[in-house]
């Protein structure tokens, strides 16, 4: 895989944050993607987990701003920088998100800052996951 196939995928999820277009989120996820949350010690495997964490997050997140990006030398990975709102909160922090050869998301990552932000954010998708997930 080139980095124009990371690169175009990347192209497709600024085009997804933009326009609101969450099926284009479908095409992006690898059925074995994997989510490695801020909050959470244990990822959350499959896309359809994943899937709904991503659509969720993207509707908490207030004044969200992509600011800079790092390719891998392989082409295969990419960390976007970010800010964003939680109610009164501000965060920063990155996605690392890593790619297979057919330019589909297998690793997503994300670590924010700090503390009070992500303490907010963990507040609003807790309840949206407690919601979601199956009772054990």
């Amino acid at each position: 895989m080139s980095v124009q196939q990371t690169q175009a995928s990347i192209k497709r999820w600024h085009e997804m944050l933009d326009t609101k277009d969450m099926s284009i989120l479908n095409e992006l996820l690898a059925e074995d993607v994997v989510f490695r949350s801020p909050v959470a010690f244990n990822p959350y495997p499959g896309k359809q987990v994943v899937f709904f964490i991503l659509t969720n997050v993207i509707q908490v997140f207030e004044n969200f701003t992509y600011h800079r990006e790092f390719y891998t030398e392989d082409g295969l990975s990419v960390v976007l920088e970010f800010s964003a709102n939680v109610g009164e909160k501000k965060l920063k922090g990155i996605d690392m998100i890593r790619f297979n050869e057919n330019g589909q998301i297998v690793d997503f990552e994300v670590m924010i800052r700090p503390k009070s932000g992500l303490d907010a954010l963990a507040v609003q998708m807790g309840q949206r996951m407690a919601a979601f997930m199956p009772k054990a």
